[in-house]
């Protein structure tokens, strides 16, 4: 016949005795441990209110003070901004498709401004900390760097925060085009390869590597330009720089030989 063991019968032999008295104990001494370190911690927060309120109170007025801050003054900065950089594109559109001293002219205006609103420079200056600040940086480098102003358009494309698929490297390959007209071609060099490395898309990667592969050849180092030049061929083959390839590739492969 089938036997069960009643539930809450007592321990059957002196060796489960022992144990469940071990067990009881441990049990209790967890307890103990816990309810000693609860009484601990009532002891310091009580003992530390004061500083406790004090702590809460300065980062409840921080958290304010930044939404308050963010809310009232950076936000209308911003919409500001955004404003005043209408006008100024404006003339940098104008300015691209213009030519000779038209072109000077019109961004040189897009830089100081006109017709009673900022250029770029003005926008940095009240507006820098915002996103259209920061863009004008962008935009006031290439400007220098179309009307000659070499280390001026140096100084503010270093200056733009970019962190996007096409401005940030377009910024840090202008950075080296710059120092290819004030004939510095291994710094260049570097900043076509970080351009070229920092992103990878159709657009902008290729015009790096092609940059990059001609100041190579400039700078005599054949085996660097065919590397640049073979990504071109294997990963941007339907991009305009991939046509022109196998010319500065013979150029490059000559220099290896």
């Amino acid at each position: 016949m089938a036997t069960y063991k009643k539930k809450g019968n007592k321990p059957s032999s002196k060796e489960e005795q022992i144990k469940h008295v071990e067990e009881e104990s441990t049990t209790a001494e967890v307890f103990n441990t816990l309810d000693e370190g609860a009484n601990r911690t009532e002891e310091w927060v009580a003992a530390n209110q004061k500083y406790i309120y004090i702590v809460v109170g300065l980062a409840a007025i921080i958290i304010l003070g930044y939404l308050g801050w963010q809310r009232f003054i950076q936000e209308p900065k911003e919409i500001e901004a955004a404003n005043e950089m209408s006008q100024a594109q404006d003339y940098f559109n104008s300015a691209l498709a213009s030519t000779g001293a038209q072109s000077d002219s019109l961004y040189t205006m897009s830089l100081n401004g006109g017709e009673g609103k900022f250029g770029f420079l003005d926008i940095i200056d009240n507006y820098g900390s915002t996103p259209s600040g920061n863009l004008a940086k962008y935009y006031a480098g290439f400007a220098y760097l179309n009307t000659n102003k070499y280390q001026e358009a140096i100084d503010q494309l270093e200056d733009y925060n970019g962190d996007d698929e096409i401005t940030a490297p377009l910024a840090v390959a202008g950075i080296g085009d710059a120092f290819m007209q004030l004939d510095q071609p291994e710094e260049a060099l570097n900043y076509y390869d970080k351009a070229a490395s920092m992103r990878s898309n159709s657009f902008t990667t290729p015009k790096a590597l092609m940059k990059a592969a001609i100041t190579a050849i400039q700078l005599g180092k054949g085996e660097k330009a065919a590397s640049y030049l073979n990504r071109i061929k294997d990963e941007f083959s339907t991009s305009p720089e991939a046509a022109t390839v196998p010319v500065y590739l013979g150029q490059a492969q000559a220099m290896k030989q």
